[in-house]
């Protein structure tokens, strides 16, 4: 399924043409799949499918000729402005999860915490989910002519999650922007993060029966389980987002993607020891990780090139005297590591060595950094590698330890969940905690127990109900979650983001960390889009 459907996203990415443009958003895409007509495209359910396709690669991929030539967006190196590859340096880079030794522009910034409104990475990240938003718009308007073929009424269902999961981004990092559900060349008046909000919940509800059942749909495309996911992940942020609790709604979505038929990875096919690494091989959609993942990334070496997704988490923290082979690929970029914050998390074996000294152990198998030459303490982030622990999370080795399919070694099989079932575990236990109704604290800590003895590997790091506080909880999401495009948002969520009740190394551009400003939770507006649409206003602070 999985290779089929990759196939599937080269073809329409190769083999479609668009050329027109509008203003969804005020993004100047340099394509639009408004060049999409009845004729031409939509006469088959077929013919839609392979339409929606690009809905998919436009989060995946970065525009029409592989990686690099023709590019959706205009302004930005191509391979940087793919989806995921954002997502980490907005929501990995300016927290105490990431830090980056290249001087590209704007990318330094963002782990000092001083970004402005023309920062490039800010402004491509708004340009690809309004783009996303406007793909979307235009493939629903089409599709709704052939809603007599019930496939393509789910195809439907699954654009409209994909424009909900982009307005989600959307208010997370912008706040108030505008909402626009048809294609119009007309500049759009800005909503407030309440009324995208409520937008966001109305259409997942309604979606929820309109899409597949749990598991029904092929590999890489959502299912009603997805809906549900996104709502519990909605409802859990809106009292930051709305001012309005919603704890109890977040347990009762949680606990339907609970129950339906996703599982926790358990299998350890590679026989190390540790299902959890499992999830971040180049097998992962066959190797048991693909019954965790609910929303995930589809990447091929072949079929689908990209310079982000998963080849840019893997190049880009291999350096120093790591071996690239050893992970699949032909080389490291030298970039991406790690801060002392995170690697602070986990539990050290008692026989372990003490910050730079050599080997190091962990307790817990999630623990995957690489230590060999790099020091725990990070006295120059710029060109300097081996300041930080490296990341060795992510690979593009399979279970066997084999490589991808690109014999070059250049681009990655390895899949990239963007949700997966862990995360709803950590959801219902933080949402039971917080109030909401309908979970207790005795279920939650057997979910964390789950997560918990995946990573052992036995029983010895489990808790109990007692152990459960909101900051236990964001720390196991740390060690859950790192590096997944998540950080940030949980920050923002517990008050952490900003200010100085939580410092980590260059927080604010000071090794020892320093406090941020509070307006710092939200990305500004691009400035060039302020420029052009006067209906809107900038966000306060910038």
């Amino acid at each position: 399924m999985k290779k089929t459907y990759k196939i599937l996203l080269s073809l329409v990415i190769t083999g479609a043409v668009f050329t027109s443009c509008h203003d969804d958003l005020n993004v100047d895409p340099t394509i639009d799949p408004d060049s999409f007509t009845e004729e031409n495209v939509f006469a088959t359910a077929e013919d839609a499918k392979g339409a929606l396709a690009k809905l998919y690669a436009s989060l995946a991929l970065t525009g029409q000729a592989g990686p690099a030539g023709q590019p959706d967006i205009s302004g930005i190196d191509e391979g940087t402005s793919q989806y995921s590859r954002m997502l980490f340096n907005l929501n990995e880079l300016t927290t105490d999860n990431a830090v980056v030794g290249w001087g590209d522009p704007g990318l330094p910034n963002l782990h000092e915490m001083n970004w402005d409104s023309s920062n490039d990475f800010s402004t491509a990240m708004y340009y690809r989910l309004a783009q996303e938003v406007s793909f979307c718009n235009s493939f629903i308007g089409n599709a709704e002519k052939l809603t007599d073929n019930p496939e393509v009424a789910t195809y439907i269902a699954e654009a409209r999650f994909l424009r909900a999961f982009a307005y989600f981004n959307l208010i997370d990092f912008y706040g108030d922007v505008p909402l626009v559900t048809a294609v119009s060349t007309d500049l759009p008046e800005q909503n407030s993060r309440a009324e995208i909000f409520q937008f966001v919940e109305a259409e997942l509800l309604e979606i929820q029966d309109l899409l597949k059942e749990s598991q029904a749909n092929e590999y890489g495309r959502v299912d009603r389980v997805a809906a549900w996911a996104l709502l519990s992940k909605l409802y859990l942020n809106a009292e930051v987002w709305t001012g309005e609790q919603l704890y109890t709604e977040a347990v009762t979505f949680a606990n339907k993607v609970i129950q339906s038929s996703y599982s926790i990875n358990t299998t350890d096919a590679n026989q190390n020891g540790n299902a959890y690494d499992e999830l971040f091989l180049a097998d992962n959609d066959t190797n048991g990780a693909q019954n965790e993942f609910i929303f995930a990334l589809n990447f091929d070496g072949n079929a689908s090139r990209t310079y982000g997704g998963t080849t840019f988490l893997i190049h880009a923290a291999i350096g120093g005297s790591m071996d690239a082979a050893a992970y699949g690929v032909n080389g490291g970029w030298g970039g991406t590591r790690t801060t002392g914050a995170l690697v602070g998390k986990f539990d050290k074996s008692i026989s372990s060595s003490d910050d730079d000294g050599y080997p190091v152990a962990w307790n817990d198998g999630r623990a995957m950094f690489y230590t060999d030459g790099q020091s725990f303490e990070i006295n120059t982030i710029a060109n300097t590698f081996t300041d930080g622990y490296a990341v060795s999370k992510f690979s593009n080795l399979d279970s066997q330890g084999n490589p991808g399919n690109d014999t070059g070694g250049e681009f990655t099989d390895t899949d990239l969940p963007l949700i997966r079932l862990a995360e709803i575990y950590l959801t219902y236990a933080e949402a039971v905690l917080r109030g909401g109704a309908g979970g207790d604290t005795n279920t939650a800590a057997g979910l964390i127990n789950q997560l918990r003895t995946r990573a052992y590997g036995n029983s010895s790091g489990n808790i109990s109900a007692a152990d459960i506080t909101l900051d236990f909880i964001l720390d196991e999401r740390a060690r859950e979650l790192y590096w997944e495009g998540q950080r940030r948002t949980d920050l923002v969520r517990y008050g952490y983001f900003t200010g100085s009740s939580y410092l980590w190394p260059f927080k604010g551009g000071v090794k020892n960390g320093t406090s941020v400003d509070s307006y710092r939770v939200l990305f500004p507006l691009p400035s060039n889009i302020l420029s052009i649409n006067k209906n809107l206003t900038q966000n306060t602070g910038y």
